[in-house]
Parts: C-alpha cells; sequence; structure tokens
C-alpha cells in the first residue's frame, strides 16, 4: 500500500513565494525551507515555532493580515500571505466593553 504524496501549494512569506504541503500547517512549512524566524518581540528578539503545538504563542505572525496568527496551528493555503510580525509595530485596542 503506498501513502499518498501531498499535493504542493505555494504561500508567501514576507513577499517571497514558499513551497507548502497541503495538509501542513504553516510553521511546518517554514521549517521546511529553512524559515525560523516568524516574530520579533519588542526588544528585537527572533521567535519562531517551539513547542509546535499552541501552548507558548512563540510563532505568531501576521497570517493573511491578521496578527497573533499561531504559526504551528494554522494550516497553509494555496496564496497565504505570511509576514514576520514586529510586535512593537503591533497596535493593541485595548477598548473595554
Amino acid at each position: 500500500m503506498r501513502a499518498e504524496t501531498a499535493m504542493e501549494i505555494m504561500i508567501e512569506f514576507d513577499g517571497r513565494p514558499v513551497k507548502a504541503q497541503e495538509g501542513h500547517t504553516i510553521g511546518e512549512a517554514l521549517l521546511a525551507t529553512g524559515i525560523a524566524t516568524v516574530r520579533k518581540t519588542r526588544k528585537g528578539e527572533e521567535r519562531g515555532v517551539y513547542c509546535a503545538m499552541g501552548v507558548c504563542y512563540e510563532c505568531r505572525a501576521i497570517v493573511n493580515g491578521t496578527p497573533n496568527t499561531r504559526t504551528c496551528m494554522t494550516p497553509v493555503t494555496q496564496g497565504c500571505q505570511v509576514m514576520t510580525q514586529e510586535d512593537a509595530r503591533i497596535e493593541v485596542n485595548d477598548e473595554k466593553s
């Protein structure tokens, strides 16, 4: 019995095309191509996939315009746009309900 091959799709990371396998997470796709940093802290420290199960939140990036997206939990989709998140540039909405 032969395992089916996952379909190759393309995503974008910081404006560059990246090959990904359908069914993988964004974090998996980026690591597979040698991209380890997806976020910079307010102090400029680089962060990436750490726990790979959605607990630590180190892998947050901007995905399709949405900041603070956990790349280790978000599946790749054709044409998905991922950008390095710079925490110092993210505005926090402090509205109280």
